[in-house]
């Protein structure tokens, strides 16, 4: 058997031009000692290389020897030879699966020690709480690949004077282009974002300290297959990633509980150098080969996890123990009537994604004995209801961060597979509320330039294949400020074209009221409906 290579030499075509000088002194040292001349030039395609060694940036990847031991004492001396101006891939989804333990040896190092870095995750974590939050509200990392901010209004105010640049991108694209990544591929076309700002390449990436606009996105290539439009997306690598696993061996295989494997594999894939902190180190040979996760090649360094788990949403589900209901206030009637309505279109057997807020509802209104598969794009298919208290795991939450249960039946992947499932049309529809929607069914529902900028998270890739998944929106028919949500043509940034009870002709940008709420008539949906639509002939009231 061939003795394994170091990684830098395992492939010829990526040794490096210093190595290439060390072996061209080598040689001369040994060819030419016996003479008095002055230091031979080697000619190499036409092109002189001295043999003095030029000086040369330090590599942003610390040292990895094939054969010693992946064990390390703690985090910090794990951390101990990173870089600054390195790429850090963050494993984990909100604050489920994040490497707490290595984040907080890194921010030990200090803005001093460890700065400029550029971190791709899915999100940054809560601040003052967990994730990259701590490292980003220090001032260690200068810009951030991510697809949604959420709620970290620390982070949102920081992008918004110019502190940290942000380059936001949907999370089955992240997700896909960390695979390529790892793969070896170094780019695909995918129909996650056709037609909107990501394809323009005018989401803002960096802002001046009043606003200004001082670096946006890169224009994406575009390309026809079939006569569907496709975006070029580039893979991501990193020169380190950092995860969290719940069992690790002494050879680095892994195994990751649940939802924690949504980002975890993939990464440890795309980086030069892995480091894992694992909550339990066992022996090699303890892990049946069957349950490994992620193996060990894939691998450099490990380390104990120390750092506590963090709930970022804690939702339980209300137990009937026969006290009266409690008062249901109108905004609470309006979301559960619209929720309802959504119900409807969940037929026996299928298979749905559900966005957060009212979409959520939608499956406590399915009618007794109807089953439908419940798919969470972080990593779930079989998601179940809101735990009890003591049915609470850390390790078990939905795309909304919220803790939830399996279903029996139930499974759990990486993201890339999630959205292979989403954008490949396996899902058979689709739920998602919206700030507008068009006539002609575009979709605007992650941004209003200058105030809200939370990130498109996977909404854009939920809506790229309308044609094998159903798009249902479901949401309140105006604003908080009174202004029509459905409107002729999308005002805000675009999540997907032509995707969406009004019912939408996708080919003629056109809106059909089918259904109407009790109690509300057409002029009065007329009044706040600032797009065209007909009335079907025969319209029915919303049960």
């Amino acid at each position: 058997m061939a003795a394994r290579l170091p990684r830098t030499m395992a492939c010829p075509a990526l040794v490096s031009r210093r190595h290439l000088y060390n072996s061209l002194l080598t040689t001369t040292s040994k060819t030419t000692s016996h003479l008095h001349k002055k230091p031979l030039r080697a000619s190499l395609s036409h092109r002189a290389y001295t043999t003095t060694l030029p000086r040369y940036s330090e590599p942003l990847v610390p040292r990895i020897v094939r054969g010693e031991s992946k064990l390390f004492s703690c985090a910090d001396e794990a951390v101990a030879d990173l870089k600054s101006g390195s790429t850090i891939l963050s494993a984990g989804f909100g604050l489920c699966g994040v490497a707490e333990t290595l984040i907080q040896a890194i921010s030990r190092r200090g803005p001093q020690g460890l700065h400029s870095l550029t971190a791709v995750s899915n999100n940054a974590g809560v601040a003052k709480v967990g994730g990259l939050a701590l490292l980003a509200d220090a001032g260690q990392i200068s810009r951030l690949i991510i697809s949604f901010l959420g709620n970290n209004k620390t982070l949102e105010k920081n992008y918004l004077t110019g502190k940290i640049a942000i380059e936001l991108c949907p999370q089955g694209t992240i997700a896909e282009r960390i695979r390529a990544g790892g793969a070896g591929i170094p780019a695909f076309y995918t129909p996650t974002g056709v037609s909107t700002l990501l394809q323009e390449g005018q989401i803002p990436v960096r802002l001046s300290s009043d606003g200004k606009v001082l670096e946006h996105g890169k224009k994406r290539e575009v390309r026809e297959f079939k006569g569907r439009k496709f975006l070029l997306e580039e893979a991501i690598t990193g020169d380190v990633a950092i995860l969290r696993a719940w069992k690790a061996d002494e050879a680095g295989n892994c195994v990751f509980r649940y939802t924690t494997k949504a980002f975890g594999p993939i990464m440890a894939k795309a980086a030069t150098l892995t480091i894992v902190e694992a909550e339990e180190i066992v022996p090699v040979g303890s892990i049946d080969p069957n349950d490994v996760d992620l193996p060990g090649i894939f691998v450099d360094r490990i380390v104990p996890a120390t750092a506590e788990k963090h709930v970022e949403i804690k939702k339980l589900r209300e137990v009937d123990n026969g006290t009266s209901a409690k008062k249901e206030t109108p905004e609470i009637v309006q979301r559960n009537r619209i929720a309802k309505r959504a119900a409807k279109e969940l037929k026996e057997g299928y298979y749905v994604n559900l966005g957060v807020g009212i979409p959520t509802l939608a499956t406590s209104f399915l009618p007794e004995g109807r089953t439908v598969w419940v798919q969470s794009e972080n990593g779930i298919l079989g998601m179940g209801p809101y735990p009890t208290e003591s049915e609470v795991d850390p390790d078990i939450i939905n795309a909304g961060k919220e803790t939830v249960t399996l279903v029996p039946g139930a499974s759990t992947f990486d993201s890339s597979e999630s959205f292979g499932m989403i954008r490949g049309g396996h899902v058979d529809v689709s739920i998602l509320g919206a700030l507008q929607v068009a006539a002609n069914g575009d979709l605007a529902n992650y941004m209003i330039p200058g105030k809200v900028f939370k990130g498109m998270g996977g909404a854009m890739d939920l809506v790229s294949n309308p044609n094998n998944t159903k798009i249902v929106v479901a949401t309140s028919h105006v604003a908080k400020d009174g202004s029509s949500k459905i409107v002729q043509k999308c005002g805000l940034p675009l999540t997907g074209a032509k995707c969406a009870v009004f019912e939408v002709d996708r080919e003629k940008g056109e809106l059909t009221l089918t259904e109407l709420a009790p109690g509300v008539d057409v002029d009065e949906v007329r009044a706040k409906t600032d797009a065209e639509f007909r009335v079907a002939e025969n319209l029915k009231s919303m049960e």
